[in-house]
């Protein structure tokens, strides 16, 4: 069945002028005589049977469907662009995933063990880019997501599939200088210290002290940070005990810039899922990433398997 798309010229040609707002600017980036544009614009107002643009006194103005349309295309020709370059780099060998991320995790969990991934699947291109909520996978370019949250979450993703790959066991941790010379500190003694508190968890340390069975009237005071890479670094750096998932601070645990203050990890609700479209077929490449991802979270920490 033939699609019904206008043609690539038509539309890098509108991309082009919207963003201007500018038949001549748009002709000079495109390297076509103004009249080009225009008929390349017009052609394509006959096939939506719209107006894409309105004549004022100083050119030319997008309408308020000719904006929305601008902002639909504008990502696809950008996706299409991707796509192209990926598919010109790999000379077709191989193949590329989009993955959306949770910043930390990306950074301080997976980045450090692509590596093996890479050195087992040289032909396959991984790119991360982030994000924190859940999205529909049908207006992004995305394969699949790294998401931190509850199950109850990911089941009311829409039109999702998800993998529990690791529960999040959250532990205090601290400045060596903040323990000395002490090895350990009861619950008691952590909650007279200043306590770092992370935004979007604001119950995390009243969670914890619950748990532990005592009184923690400054469980939800102290200092706020929006991401656990924040919190690492005000922790390591003395300005109070943090509520971190141990896999996230294995660098600073291993170098001696973080200590496990009371070592009671409790079970947070929320967890790290592979999250991917449940009406669409795995490609290749996403498989084998599912298949080394589950083995990365089997094995440990950074380091002990490729």
């Amino acid at each position: 069945m033939r699609r019904k798309i206008p043609s690539t010229q038509a539309l890098i040609c509108f991309e082009a002028a919207a963003r201007h707002e500018s038949y001549t600017r748009a002709a000079q980036e495109l390297a076509l005589t103004q009249s080009a544009v225009s008929r390349q614009i017009t052609a394509l107002e006959d096939f939506l049977g719209m107006a894409l643009f309105r004549r004022t006194r100083h050119g030319v103005a997008l309408t308020p469907g000719g904006a929305d349309y601008a902002r639909q295309i504008a990502r696809q020709l950008d996706t299409m662009e991707r796509d192209t370059l990926d598919a010109m780099a790999r000379q077709g060998l191989g193949g590329s995933l989009q993955l959306a991320a949770v910043p930390t995790f990306a950074t301080r969990w997976l980045i450090p063990r692509l590596p093996g991934f890479a050195a087992l699947h040289p032909d396959i291109t991984v790119h991360i880019e982030t994000r924190t909520r859940p999205f529909l996978f049908t207006d992004t370019p995305f394969d699949a997501a790294l998401y931190a949250g509850t199950s109850a979450q990911t089941a009311n993703w829409a039109g999702t599939q998800s993998t529990l790959l690791l529960h999040e066991d959250v532990v205090p941790v601290c400045s060596p200088a903040l323990m000395a010379p002490r090895k350990q500190l009861s619950p008691a003694v952590v909650a007279r210290l200043p306590l770092l508190q992370q935004s979007t968890r604001p119950d995390g340390w009243h969670q914890w002290f619950a748990a532990q069975g005592v009184d923690a009237p400054r469980a939800r005071s102290g200092p706020r940070y929006e991401l656990f890479s924040m919190l690492a670094i005000a922790a390591a750096h003395g300005l109070g005990m943090a509520l971190m998932p141990r896999m996230l601070i294995e660098p600073e645990l291993a170098r001696g810039e973080l200590v496990v203050a009371c070592n009671r990890p409790l079970r947070a609700e929320r967890g790290y899922f592979l999250v991917t479209p449940a009406t669409r077929d795995e490609r290749p490449a996403l498989g084998l990433f599912r298949r080394w991802l589950i083995e990365q979270c089997v094995a440990g920490p950074a380091g002990t398997t490729t």
